[in-house]
């Protein structure tokens, strides 16, 4: 979380350098699940804001995206433009991570424990990252071309600091649910109790392809 929370600061100075008024906006976000089962993963949920009259780029940012158990750690990050992010190996063995997502791919080869790879995310989108040893590693890294946005908190609830005011459009993301969107008007006296829901009831786990667009051998990641 110290990174949400220096992103949001980045969004704060931002506002503050331009000289305008600032607004808030809380709420939270809920996911519908199969049988009416809770949620264990609330605080993947990415919330941003767009289209308002000053939505500024943020100073981007430098994150870890660790690799444990051929799991990356956290699942999801959400980055400014330009930003970098690093891959730390800490399991036995290696790994090489990658992605074919339009606006951002990449490949940083396949390298052992201990050792780490970065990338600088230089265009806005989501960006699914994959290892090309292990077919069930994914992580999701979210580019925002804005400064206002945050990822949930556990139970759902969300902020996003230093909002200029006027109308904007509102995003919930989450891997498992078609993206929400609505429009909100934001004051200086801040926007709050707004209620996302996303809805996972019908998410189906896709397998993908290797980094050479080929299937993945029967046997992949089993050390």
């Amino acid at each position: 979380m110290r990174c949400i929370a220096l992103q949001v600061s980045v969004a704060c100075i931002t506002a503050v350098q331009l000289g305008i008024a600032q607004g808030r906006v809380a709420g939270r976000v809920t996911l519908l699940e199969k049988g009416g089962k809770s949620s264990p993963d609330l605080g993947a949920a990415v919330v941003y804001l767009d289209g308002g009259a000053a939505d500024g780029a943020a100073r981007p940012v430098t994150v870890d995206l660790a690799i444990n158990d051929k799991e990356f750690v956290p699942r999801v990050v959400v980055v400014p433009a330009g930003s970098t992010v690093r891959f730390q190996n800490h399991d036995p063995f290696d790994h090489n991570v990658f992605s074919t997502s339009g606006s951002n791919p990449f490949d940083v080869g396949q390298y052992g424990r201990g050792e780490a790879r970065t990338w600088t995310f230089t265009n806005p989108g989501l960006v699914r990252v994959f290892c090309n040893i292990h077919p069930r590693m994914v992580a999701f890294v979210q580019v925002m071309a804005g400064s206002h946005f945050t990822q949930a908190a556990a139970d759902g609830s969300f902020e996003v600091a230093a909002v200029p005011p006027g109308a904007w459009v509102l995003h919930a993301w989450h891997e498992r649910s078609p993206q929400v969107e609505r429009t909100v008007s934001v004051t200086t006296a801040g926007t709050s109790g707004i209620e996302l829901q996303l809805d996972a009831r019908g998410f189906r786990w896709m397998p993908h392809k290797n980094k050479y667009g080929k299937d993945y051998p029967t046997n992949a990641g089993r050390e």
